[in-house]
């Protein structure tokens, strides 16, 4: 067993396995989506198995992030994460060699269950056991990994799309994991410490019914819903897990074992921080997904091409993400209400030099300086909030930190997704998601704002306590 208080190296192991399994799955949603095409011709699947690939990983996922955090709680952090990086590593190998669309989508779809075991697993371990600038760093190497997964998925996806590598065509952009599973599975048990919880921890069946059921009524419409239309089905489902989900906040509210302790969310500053997190998030991903389209539709670039003009904005989020915490701290406190601006002005001006020249390569450097704000407006906040909320709540901001993005990603996608896809053309569907996106950047800084006056407060009222 490790001590997290032993020297920095061995706690520099720990984060390195940790980190390796968020890698996987990182890497793993990009990565499909730029190789989508070349699936469906090595498959002979038609648009709509493709699109069931793709949103059945994310429907499972911000399905069931809650609920695997708590799993957490109750099996042991690292025992759950073991559990889910073997589940996700076998499910890629099955994915791998999957004979038809169907088989395809199942082992999608178990693959889904495996990250969402493991993902909540690496925020809960770092939460519990970093403290003070250690978890400051800790979570800047996080949020590093999570723009360079989606990131290199971009990259590889293009790549292994292009090369058919070893004659297998899209097959090894599943089977890149097998070989980084195993060796994480080999490594895991000898460095990762025990987590079990202080208190006896048990899962509500009935709050876990009743969050999926919820879940899966919101998430679900506005997934499917735009491609059909939006049909009347599809306002009442979400109206039905909208109502879930009030059900769902009472019922924890007075639940013995809640399985998402609303506790977390009490500290100043953490629902408006959560917010503003979320919010960039969703952007980030919308902006991704309209300007990928744009450059292999719209211009004519290769998936290898698409992935790569990425690059510089993953380098602007890692630098920034590993170094804010060195800033002084009067900087650190402006970047969460600046950074979102940065963000949008950098994608908006990158956009208005690409969107109508896919020569124009001046617009790479704009995308770094919008990745250096995305990471100004994500890094010092979420390590604000998370040092707001005391261990014992690890899995439950482990899963708002999780499920928040994802359902701004899954909003973000259905609504602003379908200004891209409504324009006239290509050119335009963008210039009216980075708008809206900058809209959006604008709301992210004012619940920044206010999330760092009232962390302001809250340091006023303990510091006054303490004297």
């Amino acid at each position: 067993m490790i001590d997290l208080a032993a020297p920095t190296t061995r706690r520099g192991l720990v984060l390195a396995v940790l980190l390796a399994g968020q890698v996987m799955v990182s890497l793993d949603g990009s990565i499909v989506s730029v190789a989508a095409q070349t699936i469906r011709a090595g498959l002979h699947a038609d648009d709509a198995e493709i699109q069931l690939l793709v949103s059945s990983y994310l429907l499972t996922t911000g399905v069931l992030f809650v609920t695997c955090a708590r799993i957490g709680d109750v099996l042991g952090y690292r025992r759950a994460f073991l559990i889910g990086l073997g589940w996700f590593t076998g499910a890629s190998l099955l994915c791998g060699l999957a004979l038809d669309p169907t088989m395809l989508v199942l082992a999608r779809i178990a693959q889904a269950i495996g990250a969402a075991l493991l993902m909540p697993q690496v925020f809960s371990l770092i939460h519990r056991h970093w403290e003070g600038a250690g978890r400051s760093r800790a979570i800047g190497v996080y949020s590093t990994v999570l723009a360079l997964g989606v990131a290199l998925g971009q990259v590889a996806g293009g790549l292994l799309a292009e090369v058919d590598l070893f004659g297998l065509s899209w097959r090894p952009v599943f089977l890149i994991n097998v070989p980084i599973g195993v060796l994480v599975l080999v490594l895991a048990p000898r460095v990762l410490p025990s987590s079990r919880t202080e208190a006896r921890t048990r899962l509500d069946l009935f709050g876990v019914m009743l969050l999926t059921a919820a879940m899966v009524a919101v998430t679900l419409p506005l997934i499917f819903g735009r491609d059909h239309g939006w049909p009347a089905w599809s306002w009442l489902v979400l109206a039905c897990g909208a109502v879930l989900l009030g059900v769902f906040v009472r019922y924890e509210s007075t639940a013995r074992h809640p399985v998402f302790d609303l506790a977390a969310l009490k500290p100043k500053g953490v629902k408006p921080g959560l917010a503003a997190c979320c919010v960039v998030m969703g952007c980030y991903t919308v902006f991704v997904l309209a300007l990928t389209l744009h450059l292999q539709s719209g211009l004519g670039y290769t998936p290898l091409q698409a992935g790569l003009a990425f690059v510089p904005y993953a380098v602007g989020f890692g630098a920034l993400s590993l170094s804010w915490n060195h800033c002084p701290p009067r900087l650190r406190r402006a970047m969460p209400i600046a950074g979102p601006l940065v963000f949008a002005a950098g994608a908006a001006s990158a956009v208005l030099l690409v969107r109508d020249d896919g020569r124009a390569w001046g617009f790479l450097p704009l995308l770094l300086i919008a990745g250096a704000g995305h990471a100004a407006a994500y890094s010092p906040l979420i390590a604000r909030v998370t040092s707001a909320v005391e261990p014992r709540f690890a899995s439950a901001i482990s899963a708002a930190n999780a499920t928040g993005p994802v359902l701004a990603e899954v909003i973000g996608v259905a609504g602003l997704g379908g200004l891209y896809f409504a324009a006239s053309s290509s050119a335009d569907g963008l210039l009216l998601v980075v708008v809206a996106v900058a809209v959006l950047l604008v709301v992210a800084t004012a619940c920044a704002a206010a999330s760092t006056r009232q962390f302001g407060l809250r340091h006023t009222e303990m510091c006054l306590a303490e004297s």
